[in-house]
């Protein structure tokens, strides 16, 4: 874009289409193409005892062995709700409605709070009082104890699209304890990794079942309610991304129907009348600077020296455009930048499902 074609506008409205030479257009460029890029996760986890079958009666668990305690301490360390300062994941650390512990880690850089059926508050003949997180998260684990099978529609919730199973076994051969690892998703859940080896049997089991829970939310997403969801915030989000930057640019072209009546009672000498009408304004001083200042407004001799003036004028015009577009670069740049690296942050980070299968 020159600045003859500046000078040169009329309509503001047919510049309007063209890029938004505002200084807040990359940060709220940015802020649209990395919304719901969180680092941190909740994850529920369920306390199912031998001959427990129904909802009532896995969600009214009060008590916690020490098979359990210990499965516990493998995810995470167990923390005061009490002024927490870390991801609370909905839990509150002020005036504890929702209990006085509760069990954190931070894993690659992220911060996961697990909402435990057995720290949360409980009130006899209401189970529905601990469902109102777990039924809110989208992951969660059970640990079992027994022989009692688990299946994924005893926990009725819109939310809860992927179960993992934990189940504490002795192993002849290591002589000592093991947890075996199951997965239960809903059919619309695309396959998500880590592959589960066979048998599915481990040892140490936080990075891998920490890395699977955090692949199976990802993946969750990507469900056909959760994409319906996503769809229509991001249209929305885009919506008045555009309006805001449209209505950004025309009040920068000057457009005086968009300008408040605190801008409207600036006198010219203010700066009013927005990008365009403040260039021009600039030029016009420039050039009645130059003619009174250096140059006669009647230039009386030969063409060489008209063609002298007409070299100085085209010389200031080239530096004018080499400005603007320099300005315009640093407008722009930031929002490459952060682009950048975000997408190295999301390969290096190790979250996103690297591996195709759901076992």
């Amino acid at each position: 874009m020159t600045a003859l074609f500046l000078l040169s506008l009329k309509n503001i409205s047919t510049f309007s289409t063209l890029l938004c030479f505002n200084i807040q257009a990359p940060e709220l460029i940015t802020a649209f193409d990395e919304h719901r890029v969180s680092p941190n996760f909740k994850f529920g986890v369920l306390y199912q005892k031998d001959g427990q079958f129904t909802e009532e009666d896995i969600l009214s668990n009060n008590e916690e062995s020490e098979e359990f305690k210990e499965f516990l301490s493998v995810l995470g360390e167990t923390v005061q709700l009490q002024g927490f300062t870390g991801f609370r994941g909905g839990l509150d650390v002020c005036h504890g409605q929702t209990g006085t512990e509760a069990v954190f880690t931070s894993f690659r850089g992220r911060e996961i709070m697990f909402h435990v059926a057995t720290k949360l508050p409980f009130t006899e003949g209401d189970p529905q009082q601990r469902k109102r997180h777990i039924g809110n998260d989208i992951v969660a684990l059970v640990y079992q104890e027994g022989q009692t099978p688990f299946l994924s529609d005893l926990i009725k919730s819109h939310f809860l699209h992927c179960f993992l199973v934990v189940r504490r076994i002795q192993r002849e051969e290591a002589g000592g304890a093991a947890f075996q690892l199951s997965v239960t998703a809903r059919e619309d859940v695309p396959l998500f990794g880590p592959v589960l080896p066979d048998p599915p049997v481990f040892t140490d089991l936080r990075e891998f079942l920490l890395t699977k829970l955090i692949n199976a939310e990802i993946s969750c997403y990507r469900a056909e309610q959760f994409s319906r969801l996503e769809l229509r915030t991001r249209s929305s989000l885009l919506e008045s991304l555009q309006t805001e930057l449209f209505t950004r640019s025309q009040c920068m072209m000057g457009d005086p129907s968009l300008h408040s009546s605190s801008d409207g009672v600036r006198g010219a000498s203010e700066g009013s009348g927005g990008f365009i009408e403040n260039f021009k304004r600039a030029i016009r001083v420039r050039s009645h600077s130059f003619d009174t200042l250096s140059v006669p407004r009647k230039i009386v001799g030969n063409s060489s020296q008209k063609f002298k003036v007409k070299l100085y004028c085209a010389v200031k015009v080239f530096r004018l455009e080499k400005c603007l577009i320099g300005e315009a670069n640093l407008l722009i740049s930031p929002y490459f930048a952060a682009r950048q690296r975000w997408r190295e942050h999301s390969v290096n980070s190790g979250v996103k499902p690297l591996y195709g299968h759901r076992q």
